[in-house]
């Protein structure tokens, strides 16, 4: 690293700001390069900045700076799904092609109880994104550990786009049954 290393609070406040003024996820490897530090110590501010109440999360595109005001605007529900990985695509497409930003997957798991993962995908190209990055790095979908049954936290601008993608889901085949 040739440049000059920006240290602890300076960093993080480097961090955070250039965070607030995206509207796109920022990969740790991106926010690394602009404070020339390693990623790992990247991974650690975002955990200091969210401890501080930052309302940062980590998407599978990167860090994401999600103001409460963005929040309040949307509506959320969460469906319980089930389908082989293959139909994974499909569930994702349908789902933001109804105009609905797919928030997480979360599964039971028998020993380590409830898992949640952050997807954050609100269009085909997010999608395409995330499995591709699944597949690069041969992780496999937190569902496989659940025989296909996961929930999904569903966010939209408005209820009725929320129902318009449940009844998509159902029609689909891979609706369970849905929570509110």
């Amino acid at each position: 690293m040739a440049g000059k290393k920006i240290l602890g609070e300076e960093r993080r406040q480097v961090i955070l700001d250039h965070l607030v003024t995206k509207q796109a996820p920022i990969t740790g490897g991106d926010l690394a390069k602009l404070a020339n530090v390693s990623r790992q110590v990247i991974v650690s501010d975002i955990t200091l900045l969210k401890a501080k109440g930052e309302p940062i999360i980590a998407t599978s595109q990167g860090y994401l700076y999600m103001p409460s005001s963005n929040r309040d605007a949307m509506v959320e529900k969460v469906v319980a799904c089930q389908h082989p990985p293959d139909r994974a695509e499909e569930e994702l497409f349908l789902l933001v092609d109804h105009g609905v930003t797919v928030k997480d997957v979360k599964i039971e798991h028998g020993v380590y109880g409830d898992l949640t993962a952050s997807i954050m995908v609100s269009n085909r190209k997010e999608v395409e994104q995330f499995l591709t990055k699944i597949q690069k790095t041969q992780a496999s979908y937190l569902s496989e550990l659940t025989d296909g049954v996961h929930l999904h936290t569903l966010m939209a601008h408005n209820e009725e786009t929320l129902l318009n993608a449940e009844h998509a889901l159902e029609q689909a085949g891979f609706l369970m049954k849905s929570y509110s």
